[in-house]
């Protein structure tokens, strides 16, 4: 199958080649404003479906919006010349129900659209898309959510005009889904105008405190909450425009003999992971917890996790190692601490089931009973 993308250099455009080649679709043919235009008769002709994401949005002039008709009807009367029933997915705009040049130029183009379906019969998709967001959409161009992640991932001012004004908002993964839907003939046909769903409405100024909290919970290594789908499409969208040499973020870690630890993610939901290295010989732990909760993994290294019931004799030894990966838990109310047994390093990944709160941290120092040393 053969599919024609206009505007295959922006920034939908990007997302859906690259979708596309991810889904098998490897017969696309590239249009952009650099191709040499005799391609497009060239394209037209072979083509078994279009998806027509080329547009104007940001010209010097009011009247550079009129390119948005005129090559749309130079695509249409290229496709009606092939002879062909061509199915036409046009990405429109939501401004095309408004009177401004922008939304004039585009409602055009729909009519175009609309009269080539009913003249050749073909199928017609058109999107009237709100603001759609996602990795590589360009800064400081015409999207709010590209300036903002790109400018506050760098430390640099943002400008608001009106913070409560609204802005529904779709994601690119989302569109990608409903165009491959209807490239596939699976996106119902009807009489009106096609929609992505989810949309996810906000406001510039809510948008803008969401992305600053992503810029400092990420130097705090605190994780966003996922389970909020809207939440997990921006953080991931914010992380495709962080500075290339600040992939990076370091740990505050706390060094003595006996080794290394750091907290590495937290979660006000989900609690915090840590990383604990244990020197050969060492022991680290020696307290126990009202409420808070922990699992222990030994990713490299081997020791010995030992357990005591607050009050009682009995001391459960847990032999640990990355020779064979498990999760140990650790319940309320027992004395626990952890030696390292082997000749190297031993690597142990740490949760809690809160964030550790030195004004409040439910963790009190308790030796596990020495008499168990002998035990062993």
């Amino acid at each position: 199958m053969k599919v024609l993308i206009t505007g295959s250099n922006g920034f939908i455009g990007k997302n859906l080649c690259a979708h596309l080649k991810a889904k098998g679709f490897n017969d696309l043919l590239q249009y952009d404003r650099q191709s040499d235009p005799e391609l497009l008769e060239q394209y037209t002709a072979s083509c078994d479906f279009v998806f027509h994401l080329a547009g104007v949005n940001r010209p010097d002039h009011d009247a550079g919006f009129e390119e948005n008709h005129r090559f749309t009807y130079e695509l249409l009367q290229a496709l009606k010349r092939g002879k062909k029933r061509t199915p036409v997915l046009m990405s429109s705009s939501v401004q095309a129900q408004s009177e401004n040049p922008y939304g004039l130029s585009k409602r055009k183009a729909e009519e175009m659209v609309l009269e080539y379906a009913r003249e050749t019969g073909s199928d017609r998709y058109l999107f009237r898309l709100p603001g759609v967001f996602g990795k590589w959409c360009a800064p400081n161009y015409n999207s709010v959510v590209a300036t903002f992640c790109h400018n506050i991932s760098r430390g640099l001012p943002v400008r608001i005009d009106d913070p409560n004004a609204a802005l529904p908002l779709v994601y690119i993964d989302d569109v990608l889904h409903a165009f491959t839907a209807a490239l596939q003939g699976e996106y119902p046909i009807g009489d009106g105008f096609c929609e992505v769903e989810p949309v996810h409405y906000t406001t510039v100024g809510e948008l803008s405190e969401r992305i600053q909290g992503f810029r400092d919970g990420r130097q705090r290594q605190l994780l966003e909450n996922m389970s909020d789908p809207f939440i997990s499409k921006l953080y991931s969208t914010y992380l495709s425009y962080l500075p290339e040499d600040e992939f990076g973020c370091g740990l505050r870690e706390h060094r003595d003999p006996r080794g290394v630890f750091a907290e590495c993610l937290k979660s006000a939901a989900g609690g915090q992971i840590s990383v604990n290295v244990t020197k050969p010989g060492m022991t680290k732990g020696g307290h126990w917890h009202h409420t808070k909760t922990e699992k222990f993994i030994v990713v490299s290294g081997s020791g010995m996790l030992r357990f005591q019931k607050l009050g009682d004799k009995k001391v459960l030894l847990y032999p640990v190692s990355s020779e064979r990966l498990e999760v140990v838990d650790v319940p309320p109310g027992y004395v626990h601490d952890i030696t390292n047994t082997g000749s190297d390093d031993m690597v142990m990944l740490i949760w809690a089931s809160e964030i550790f709160d030195p004004q409040n941290p439910d963790t009190y120092p308790s030796a596990v009973d020495d008499q168990s040393r002998k035990e062993e």
